[in-house]
C-alpha cells in the first residue's frame, strides 16, 4: 500500500524521533565527557611540522624522528604518517631548536626536508577557544531573540518565545550530533578540531534555524487561517514544507559530497561536519523542533486542566 506524504502523522510519533534523536546524541555525549575533542595546536597550543621523505614513511623512519625530538626534549602529541610524509604535533618549538632539528634530519635522512614548521603559544590557543565558545553562545542567543521578535504576534495558543526556545533545542541537537561524531572520530581516527570545524559548527547553526524557521513561518499562517486542533495544524505545516525542506538540503549535500570527493585533505573534515550538521539540521527541523512546541503546548494544556 502505497503511503502518501498528506496521510504521514509526524506529530503523532514524535516519540519515536526523539528516541532516534537520543540514540544518536547520547553515544557521542559520552564520548565527549570520558575523551573530549582532539584539538588541534590552534586551541592548545604547540608546533606542527611536516617532514617530506624519498620514499614511504615506515616504522623505521617514525621512531627515528621520535628519537631525534626526544633529545631535544621536545614533547610529542602526535605522529601521523600520509605516503611519504611524516605529520608530527609537538609541545611548542622555537627557531633554535628546529634548526638544530632540521640539520640532524638532512644527516639521518637523505633527501628528507621540513616542508612546513608552525608554533602557536598557549596563550592565543585558550584566547582561539574562548572565542570560538562566545561565538557560538552569542550566535544562539541573538537566534533566539531575532526568532521571538519576529514571531510575537503569532496566533494563539503558540507564542514566539516557544518557537525561540524551540528553535534552540533543535540547534543544540545539531551541535550536538556534530560535536559528538567529532569527538568519536578524535578517539578512534585521530581527527584533529581546528578553527575550520568552528566555521562549520556556527555554519550548522544557520542552516539549522533557516530550515525550522521555514516550518515555523508555515505554522504562523495556517494558525491565521484554521482554528483547528494544535497538532494538526503543525503537522499540515510540516507536511506543507516537507518538499522544499528535502530539496533544499539534498542539493546542499550534492555539493558537499562532490567536495568531499575532490576538494582535498586540507578541507575533508570540514566539508564531513558541514555534511553531518545539515543532514542532522534538516531532520532536526521536521522531527524535534515543531513536535516540541507540540508537546510544551500539550503540557500547558494539562497544567491549566488540573487547576
Amino acid at each position: 500500500m502505497k503511503i502518501k506524504i498528506k496521510d504521514l502523522n509526524i506529530i503523532e510519533k514524535r516519540k519515536w524521533y526523539f528516541i532516534l534523536s537520543g540514540l544518536v546524541v547520547v553515544p557521542g555525549l559520552i564520548f565527549l565527557l570520558l575523551f573530549g575533542l582532539n584539538l588541534s595546536i590552534e586551541f592548545t597550543g604547540g608546533s606542527r611540522l611536516a617532514i617530506e621523505f624519498q620514499k614511504k614513511v615506515g616504522s623505521q623512519e617514525e621512531s627515528e624522528i621520535k628519537a631525534l625530538l626526544t633529545r631535544q626534549k621536545i614533547r610529542i602529541y602526535t605522529l601521523e604518517k600520509s605516503d611519504q610524509t611524516l605529520l608530527v604535533r609537538t609541545s611548542p618549538i622555537n627557531q633554535n631548536q628546529n634548526k638544530k632539528f632540521t640539520e640532524e634530519l638532512t644527516e639521518n635522512f637523505k633527501g628528507a626536508g621540513e616542508t612546513s614548521f608552525e608554533t602557536i603559544g598557549p596563550t592565543i590557543g585558550k584566547e582561539t577557544t574562548a572565542n570560538a565558545i562566545k561565538a557560538v553562545i552569542l550566535a544562539s542567543v541573538l537566534i533566539v531573540l531575532y526568532i521571538a521578535w519576529s514571531f510575537r504576534k503569532v496566533p494563539h495558543p503558540a507564542s514566539g518565545l516557544r518557537f525561540g526556545v524551540s528553535a534552540i533545542i533543535a540547534l543544540i541537537h545539531d551541535v550536538l550530533v556534530v560535536v559528538g561524531v567529532f569527538a568519536i572520530f578524535g578517539k578512534f581516527l585521530g581527527v584533529e578540531v581546528d578553527s575550520l570545524f568552528v566555521t562549520a559548527l556556527l555554519t550548522v547553526i544557520g542552516f539549522s534555524v533557516h530550515d525550522t524557521i521555514v516550518v515555523f513561518d508555515r505554522i504562523r499562517e495556517n494558525l491565521k487561517r484554521s482554528s483547528g486542533p494544535f497538532p494538526r495544524i503543525v503537522n499540515d505545516s510540516i507536511l506543507q514544507t516537507l518538499d522544499r525542506s528535502l530539496n533544499t538540503s539534498l542539493t546542499v549535500v550534492l555539493v558537499l559530497v562532490a567536495l568531499l570527493l575532490f576538494g582535498g585533505e586540507t578541507i575533508r573534515w570540514f566539508v564531513v561536519a558541514l555534511l553531518i550538521g545539515i543532514i542532522s539540521g534538516t531532520y532536526s527541523s521536521i522531527f524535534n523542533a515543531s513536535p516540541i512546541l507540540v508537546v510544551w503546548q500539550e503540557w500547558i494544556e494539562k497544567r491549566k486542566n488540573k487547576r
